[in-house]
């Protein structure tokens, strides 16, 4: 349904900084009545490219359904200020998921890229640590 708003919520995961990650993302739309969920194992990796992994796949899932705007939550400050343009990106390892992350949100008519508490963030958050319990047989 075209002309809908989404809210996805994201979060990643690394056990270690760096090591094992996982990503998880909540996509909800209370017009449509959508909620759809996702998760996975990334292997090794920091949390801050965890981050930008788990926004990545929330954008590719967004994207299938056509909103007239999307309202990113994360409760990543780094990521949030990057894409808000009030932190620069020095970190070699994030650039190019930066740049793919700005490519993308262009892509919709209307993007917002909001910092929440981790509170508000906890399904995602369970979804990007499942993955990782779930890659080790930890369920």
């Amino acid at each position: 349904m075209k002309g809908h708003s989404l809210t996805l919520r994201t979060d990643g995961a690394s056990r270690g900084n760096p090591g094992p990650a996982g990503i998880g993302a909540v996509i909800e739309s209370e017009e449509t009545g959508l909620k759809v969920e996702l998760c996975a194992y990334i292997g090794e990796t920091t949390n801050n490219v965890a981050e930008y992994r788990a926004l990545l796949l929330a954008l590719d899932e967004a994207e299938k359904h056509s909103p007239a705007s999307i309202t990113v939550l994360s409760d990543s400050e780094l990521l949030v200020r990057q894409l808000n343009g009030l932190y620069k990106v020095k970190s070699v390892h994030l650039k190019p998921l930066y740049l793919d992350a700005v490519r993308r949100l262009r892509r919709f008519p209307e993007a917002r890229i909001l910092h929440v508490g981790r509170e508000e963030n906890a399904e995602a958050d369970l979804l990007a640590n499942r993955a990782i319990d779930a890659h080790f047989k930890i369920v």
